[in-house]
């Protein structure tokens, strides 16, 4: 399982990356293969504000639909609309291509409380 030294994570199985001001975000590698063959992905709104931990969207698989959950509070000034036409991207590239949305104005208090990679890879044994 790849599990990137440079990233934030949630319990939940979603990353969070700082980027200039910014965050990107996405989910997990175990998220991913404990899904499946990922075929549809319903992507927040650009302009919407997000609250940590309500549901943001949801990622359906060949074997079922699963919320995707904000890990921090924001707003989203970005989606990955390949996404749209390509959602095995989160497949095959989680960590990269695969990526959910962006989001400014995040909540620093909500980052100091994410895990790092050792914490998250803990909580997954």
């Amino acid at each position: 399982m790849s599990l990137p030294k440079d990233l934030l994570y949630t319990e939940e199985h979603e990353w969070v990356k700082a980027d200039d001001g910014s965050y990107i975000i996405g989910i997990t590698d175990f998220a991913q293969d404990q899904l499946g063959d990922i075929v549809f992905v319903e992507l927040p709104e650009v302009g919407d504000t997000v609250t940590k931990g309500d549901s943001i969207g949801s990622i359906e698989s060949v074997k079922t639909v699963s919320d995707f959950y904000a890990p921090v509070t924001g707003k989203v000034v970005a989606v990955n609309e390949t996404l749209e036409d390509e959602p095995e991207l989160i497949n095959s590239n989680p960590y990269d291509t695969g990526w959910i949305l962006k989001l400014t104005e995040v909540e620093e208090a909500d980052v100091t409380a994410l895990l790092s990679s050792d914490d998250y890879e803990k909580g997954l044994d």
